[in-house]
């Protein structure tokens, strides 16, 4: 094999998962949301999530023995929390994943959670490098930090390159960051990733950490992008930002769905109740951090809100699965490509002993792993967008 470096065109055919890759003084910066979407937010949450790399992966069709990645990382820490592991870039060679390296370096944003004040902390740039691969033709795929924020400087290898060619079905998918992949261990290993590689299909994932607030803008960017399969996984940041009550919920849910069957009216489309969360099964939010969890050290969250308002219109996980269970169901009549899939089925009371969520809020890695399985039976090898 030459010595010689072949650079990947840094582009859409090559970048997968991304919906647009925005120009910048390194490289180009992948997003998963149209530049008028995030504007019409206005909210730094989704500008920071968005930019995020949940199942974006750089793949190509390559006989190299080495294929490496340069990228700069950006990163967003509590002062006074424990600091998330470094993120993870993952290889996948011909649908396996067989390399592993850990991001490192960039510019870090550290957040004081009192008073929110940012302090920002310039770094290097890194790079991932995976050698001794087989000298033969072969899929591969770079899968970036699902948690970074990275700028894509160079992908290069020792041999020439072409974009992978892939028939598989494109399935979209939009949800928290529960789907995002908050507290996975790995890019391949979030429940999205988990189910799509076992159902043999194209990932998009438009999963926000605490943005799934049924935005009319996520809704028409879903409309227009093509897609052979769809499924949104909605409850608990509308719960734990306190943003609606049951009247705007109802509305939203039925516009969201509209909208999302402007472009795909046949499109198998999956509504998916949110997974068991017990501060939020009958407690409203406003969600907020857990002092007693900070003052240990670790990062923690409960349910500040009153069960006593959710007769007048306060919403709570149970009271959304079951709203949502009703809209389904009759929206069904007419509609017989949208489904449902119970939250629970996923993720229930049961699971909680055996797999607590640690912070009281996110899975982690093992949850992600078992849930992305349970997925991929109930909604591709036994469901409806099989």
């Amino acid at each position: 094999m030459t010595d010689t470096w072949h650079t990947v065109p840094l582009d859409l055919q090559h970048v997968r998962g991304a919906l647009r890759l925005e120009p910048t003084d390194r490289g180009v910066a992948p997003h998963r949301l149209p530049a008028w979407a995030v504007e019409q937010a206005a909210d730094p949450q989704l500008t920071m999530v968005e930019a995020q790399g949940a199942g974006v992966r750089v793949a190509l069709r390559t006989a190299a023995t080495v294929v490496e990645l340069v990228a700069h990382r950006t990163r967003v820490t509590y002062a006074g929390a424990p600091a998330r592991p470094d993120g993870s870039v993952d290889l996948v060679v011909d649908g396996e994943v067989v390399g592993r390296q850990r991001s490192s370096g960039g510019s870090t944003t550290e957040l004081d959670m009192v008073t929110g004040q940012p302090t920002f902390i310039p770094g290097e740039d890194f790079t991932a490098s995976f050698a001794g691969l087989a000298p033969t033709v072969k899929d591969v795929e770079v899968w970036l930090p699902h948690n970074e924020t990275l700028e894509l400087v160079e992908v290069r290898a020792n041999g020439p390159v072409e974009p992978l060619t892939t028939h598989q079905r494109t399935w979209l998918h939009h949800g928290s960051s529960i789907s995002q992949g908050s507290n996975a261990a790995r890019p391949t290993g979030t429940w999205p990733a988990v189910a799509a590689r076992l159902a043999g299909v194209e990932l998009i994932n438009l999963g926000f950490g605490g943005a799934a607030l049924l935005d009319p803008f996520v809704a028409r960017t879903m409309r227009d992008l093509p897609a052979d399969v769809i499924s949104f996984s909605l409850g608990i940041n509308i719960v734990n930002a306190d943003v609606m009550r049951m009247r705007a919920f109802r509305a939203g849910l039925h516009g969201f769905i509209d909208t999302i069957r402007d472009g795909h009216p046949n499109t198998p489309l999956l509504v998916v109740t949110p997974l068991h969360c017990a501060i939020h099964e009958t407690t409203p939010g406003p969600g907020a951090f857990d002092p007693e969890a900070l003052a240990e050290g670790r990062l923690g969250f409960r349910a500040t809100g009153d069960p006593a308002e959710v007769p007048a219109g306060r919403l709570t996980l149970e009271t959304i699965r079951a709203e949502t269970a009703r809209i389904v169901a009759e929206r069904r009549r007419t509609d017989p490509n949208l489904h449902l899939l119970d939250g629970l089925e996923l993720y229930g009371a049961e699971d909680e002993a055996a797999h607590p969520l640690r912070d009281s809020l996110h899975p982690d890695a093992e949850t992600h792993r078992f849930v992305g399985e349970r997925f991929a039976r109930a909604a591709f090898a036994d469901g409806p967008l099989g």
